[in-house]
């Protein structure tokens, strides 16, 4: 069942994507003073987990909250190596703001649920004991849902279910709200959503996290759509592909003349800088649309060949998703790992080139390769092209496809590199992102770029410049945060 996100106390707003009504809810720091109100009954917010999320809306929640009488605590298991980090961050077992895990389930009234994806399809059953009757768990990601939907477990029926989803990693969430206390509005978006709602207030609380953890802007949407849009999003753009993507594209441009270094310019450095940097100001079509007529030539003549290889992958992998064989995947990987630890893949040669390409970067002198962005762009509107198709909310396709890509994570990695981002990021992430990433390479360099490829569809370029996701994107522009992300620090 979907419930509208009808709130006492943030009011909704239409916006107009493509041929579509959607509503938005708006934060801020002028909002703050709402958020006890939505709280309302709220006497303390347990934020289980210390890993990408969980410090940053720990920590953004409390300062929202500060001078009120309703406590964060941080929930750790037993021994946790995280438990150090919580107290650096200002929670100790001290002043109550820090306990162990279960303790603190079973006594908050808001049980933010933010552990890792395998851990919470572990420990699901137990963690859905703890809960008091007529809590509320929050999630901020429906893979909790998708496990219970695949293994036929049920959700508890007297609690309130719903799911804030920020369209950044957790740095990112933690770093904006900082900015944001000298620029009211700077902040990550975030989607939200009612699962259950047992006392009439799912969604009042709902959007008092968005607001609390600092979202500008909260989009509606279900945990369903959310998981099927997130999980297939890290696999495609955000992650899996666009390492595939650059992997293949420095091979092919060494094969092509180029030097390592050359080619991890036109490759890597290309799609995390000023390839990134114009989708996030001018949209997907501004690519194209600044080139001279030699790059947009080049432009059309990969996009042409990379559309249809890249939508082969992402509609398998979106199908794998959606009949629960990716988190099958997952926990099984996660079962191997202490046999099998996984690797890194910052030792090759390329990311070790790499390395020394961006310790002499100079960022005016990174060229915005049209070939790459040929490639790059047609595997983001394939991807897009999927969500469509599978009936997904403009909103959530623009969040998940593209904004999340050149607004949060593409910056890291144009800041950390590539190689860091996918070393580093959440087990289930890093796991699809090894799965899939050697076949969007495999894909593009045997189907796209090899002399005996498959002539391409030229009338998919048609489709791109008419596509209806450049004006969604114009709109949802308009929404991003007031500030870009410094990620420096």
């Amino acid at each position: 069942m979907e419930f509208e996100l009808f709130s006492r106390h943030f009011q909704s707003e239409e916006i107009t994507l493509a041929d579509t009504k959607e509503h938005i809810i708006r934060g801020g720091r002028d909002r703050f003073s709402e958020i006890p109100k939505a709280f309302e009954g709220i006497k303390q917010i347990g934020v289980i987990g210390w890993g990408s999320q969980g410090p940053a809306q720990a920590m953004n929640l409390r300062d929202s909250l500060e001078g009120g009488d309703i406590v964060v605590k941080v929930g750790l298991r037993e021994g946790s190596s995280s438990a150090a980090q919580a107290r650096k961050a200002g929670f100790t077992e001290e002043s109550g703001t820090l306990g162990e895990m279960y303790a603190v389930i079973g006594e908050s009234d808001l049980v933010l649920l933010l552990i890792s994806d395998a851990a919470q399809a572990r420990n699901c059953e137990r963690i859905l004991a703890a809960i008091q009757p007529g809590a509320t768990l929050g999630l901020s990601h429906g893979f909790l849902l998708g496990h219970m939907k695949s293994v036929g477990a049920e959700m508890r029926k007297d609690i309130n279910v719903i799911g804030v989803c920020p369209k950044g990693m957790g740095p990112s969430v933690r770093r904006l709200y900082e900015q944001g206390k000298e620029t009211n509005g700077a902040g990550i978006n975030a989607s939200a959503a009612i699962v259950q709602d047992v006392n009439d207030r799912a969604a009042d609380y709902a959007l008092g996290w968005s607001v609390a953890v600092g979202a500008p802007v909260t989009f509606q949407t279900t945990l369903i759509q959310e998981y099927l849009s997130d999980i297939y999003g890290e696999r495609g753009i955000l992650l899996g592909a666009v390492h595939g993507i650059v992997e293949c594209l420095y091979r092919h441009y060494i094969e092509g003349g180029m030097s390592k270094e050359d080619a991890f310019l036109h490759s890597a450095e290309a799609v995390t800088g000023p390839i990134s940097k114009t989708i996030s100001r001018h949209g997907i079509k501004g690519v194209y649309d600044i080139l001279d007529d030699k790059g947009k030539d080049e432009f059309r003549a990969s996009y042409c060949a990379a559309y249809g290889p890249a939508m082969d992958i992402l509609l398998e992998i979106y199908e794998d998703v959606a009949n629960g064989n990716e988190i099958r995947s997952v926990i099984a990987a996660n079962h191997r790992q202490e046999r099998f630890p996984i690797g890194k893949i910052d030792g090759t040669d390329m990311w070790a080139v790499g390395e020394k390409v961006r310790a002499a970067r100079v960022e005016e002198k990174i060229p915005l390769n049209a070939f790459t962005a040929g490639v790059y762009c047609a595997t983001m509107m394939a991807q897009i092209d999927v969500l469509i198709e599978k009936g997904h909310s403009y909103s959530e396709i623009a969040n998940e496809s593209v904004i999340e890509a050149v607004d949060s994570l593409n910056p890291y990695m144009h800041y950390k590199g590539v190689a860091y981002m996918i070393d580093n990021c959440s087990m289930t992430a890093r796991l699809g992102a090894r799965r899939w990433a050697p076949r969007f390479d495999y894909q593009l360099s045997q189907q796209a770029l090899a002399p005996g490829a498959p002539k391409p569809d030229a009338s998919v370029f048609d489709s791109f410049i008419d596509h209806p996701i450049h004006q969604v994107l114009e709109t949802c522009g308009k929404l991003r945060p007031s500030v870009d992300i410094s990620v420096v620090g």
